[in-house]
């Protein structure tokens, strides 16, 4: 099981990965760690042509349902594998 303390050290190594990941693992780091910090997500998904929220929203919708800590284990995964 992944501990708060974890889950914030991964948050900060990730801000200070080697390389920039690709947009699709940007939006999957975002989507985990919104998805571990506020559960699942709210509001209304954004129109026009905000594609950017677009793609952010829809990334943190398509984690509806999964457990913050589930999505913390997830996060701390992810990003030490980014981080070799």
């Amino acid at each position: 099981m992944t501990t708060q303390q974890d889950f914030e050290t991964a948050a900060q190594r990730a801000q200070q990965l080697p390389t920039k990941p690709s947009n699709a693992v940007l939006l999957q780091l975002y989507a985990l760690y919104k998805q571990a910090t506020d559960g699942d997500a709210t509001g209304e998904r954004p129109g026009g042509f905000d594609f950017k929220a677009i793609a952010k929203h829809d990334a943190w919708n398509a984690l509806r349902g999964t457990s913050k800590d589930a999505a913390r284990q997830q996060y701390v995964e992810l990003v030490s594998e980014l981080a070799g």
